[in-house]
């Protein structure tokens, strides 16, 4: 069997589309979840990408699934968790190998990890991913962190799959470590802020001024 370009860790909502998203752009991808049966349901659902994709049922099927240097992107919930599936990869990968964390990490856990890599032979980057569930499977906004050569090494594919605004890619390597997560973190902030000044505005109008919601 030909082996993927990239996997992927973590079979929720986000990774499940994520993963269709790299299919779906010609990327053969492993993925693995550690609940096997998720796994073989989002394989049945992936339906014309089936193809494209490689069902793993433990992470040294993971990386033996994948043609080295191995790229892997991690999308499981932020922090602990983390810390256990990098531990975990970390007896199974060789030097050059790639570890993305795809989740909502706060920036300073990104720059631990990052050092806590350094000198281990693994590459360690931190990628925001920005637009929700239907950014990830139709083009989300990358926010990469890490080094420059590691971004280089997965470029093709993450601008492959990002979303784009006058046919440019919204994929971008923004530093070292934690740049990624960081400018995730103040793009979260914003969108928030905006989200709350709309139903401050909306709350004073039906309530201040008697207005009803079509109005």
């Amino acid at each position: 069997m030909e082996k993927a370009e990239i996997g992927l860790i973590g079979l929720g909502t986000m990774g499940s589309n994520l993963a269709l998203n790299i299919a779906e752009h010609g990327h053969r991808i492993a993925v693995f979840n550690r609940t096997p049966s998720r796994t073989d349901a989002f394989v049945e659902s992936a339906g014309s990408l089936k193809d494209m994709v490689v069902p793993c049922y433990s992470l040294e099927e993971l990386a033996a699934a994948i043609r080295p240097p191995r790229p892997i992107i991690i999308m499981v919930l932020a922090g602990k968790p983390v810390d256990e599936q990098i531990a975990a990869l970390r007896g199974v990968l060789s030097a050059n190998d790639i570890v993305i964390d795809a989740g909502n990490a706060n920036f300073r856990d990104t720059m631990r990890r990052f050092s806590e890599l350094s000198g281990s032979g693994l590459t360690f980057i931190g990628m925001g991913v920005s637009g929700g569930e239907e950014g990830a499977r139709h083009g989300p906004s990358i926010m990469v962190g890490g080094t420059e050569e590691s971004w280089k090494r997965v470029e093709k594919v993450l601008t492959a799959i990002s979303a784009k605004f006058k046919d440019e890619p919204c994929a971008a390597w923004l530093g070292h470590d934690g740049a990624g997560h960081f400018v995730k973190t103040i793009h979260n902030g914003i969108e928030y802020a905006d989200m709350q000044m709309i139903a401050e505005i909306y709350g004073i109008l039906r309530d201040g001024l008697g207005m009803a919601p079509k109005e």
